[in-house]
């Protein structure tokens, strides 16, 4: 198996997602969607963002690599009784079966960074974006001191090392590499811009309740687990994620609300 889609599928994002609800509906709020757009939404997990876009009368079609998230935001799209949208399972770096500038928005919520291959995934949404069209992309920042950036450096400490070629998804984050990627996938640089923004996880329980979560269902924190505890270590990571959380935490003991910063990326397509 592709082990990118092994890692996504491994979990269940879902559990994840749920902290991420209000934060998506306030990232859609800000894209000025009208009726009759129509939007790629790569890497769209069960529909945090494709869901409110489709509500707001948007054609809206999500893409990921993972089936089980696949079939999730089908099964949210039903309930909700959204005909415009709909989820398929694809590649952010081969969106084959998408035909060439086909929407007015392609956007990606820390979802099209974690592909392997990030010059094609670049191609692949300018490919798809009409002329006249947007690309807005949402990626974690390296070394950022906010909690995902965090979560997944402390996370890298434990698990086994990556293997040869691999290109950290965490170059999505910084301005230069994201305007190096577009340049060379057709856009000029006056047609890109970066800016700081903030992505807020919340959960009713505690921080250590969001910990357990990302713990069992996270795909790149279950690893860390996994390999923490070949080492004995398990019970190590636990404690530095738990002490992480907290001190993040602005809403007290009983509930959580942790910012989080990330680099929104807005690419105009002439």
């Amino acid at each position: 198996m592709n082990p990118n889609k092994a890692l996504w599928e491994k979990g269940d994002f879902t559990r994840i997602a749920a902290s991420m609800r209000s934060s998506g509906e306030d990232f859609v709020d800000s894209l000025n969607i009208e009726p009759g757009h129509h939007i790629l939404d790569l890497g769209c997990g069960d529909g945090t963002t494709a869901l409110p876009a489709a509500q707001r009368g948007a054609t809206v079609l999500g893409v990921d690599i993972a089936a089980n998230l696949v079939a999730a935001g089908n099964r949210r799209a039903e309930a909700a009784g959204l005909d415009n949208l709909r989820f398929q399972e694809g590649d952010a770096s081969d969106l084959q079966e998408i035909a060439d500038e086909r929407f007015d928005l392609v956007v990606s919520m820390f979802g099209a960074m974690f592909a392997p291959d990030p010059a094609n995934v670049a191609r692949e949404m300018v490919r798809v974006a009409r002329p006249g069209g947007r690309i807005v992309m949402g990626n974690w920042i390296p070394g950022d001191p906010t909690l995902i950036a965090q979560v997944l450096k402390t996370s890298a400490a434990y698990a086994p090392a990556p293997p040869p070629g691999f290109i950290s998804p965490m170059a999505w984050g910084l301005e230069e590499v994201v305007n190096e990627r577009f340049i060379a996938a057709g856009l000029s640089a006056s047609n890109i811009t970066c800016r700081r923004a903030t992505y807020v996880f919340r959960n009713d329980g505690p921080p250590r309740d969001l910990v357990q979560t990302f713990k069992t269902y996270y795909g790149p924190t279950m690893n860390a687990f996994e390999a923490a505890a070949r080492e004995n270590k398990a019970d190590q990571l636990e404690a530095e994620l738990i002490d992480l959380f907290e001190q993040h935490n602005r809403a007290g003991p009983d509930a959580t609300e942790i910012p989080a910063t990330f680099l929104r990326v807005e690419a105009f397509k002439p």
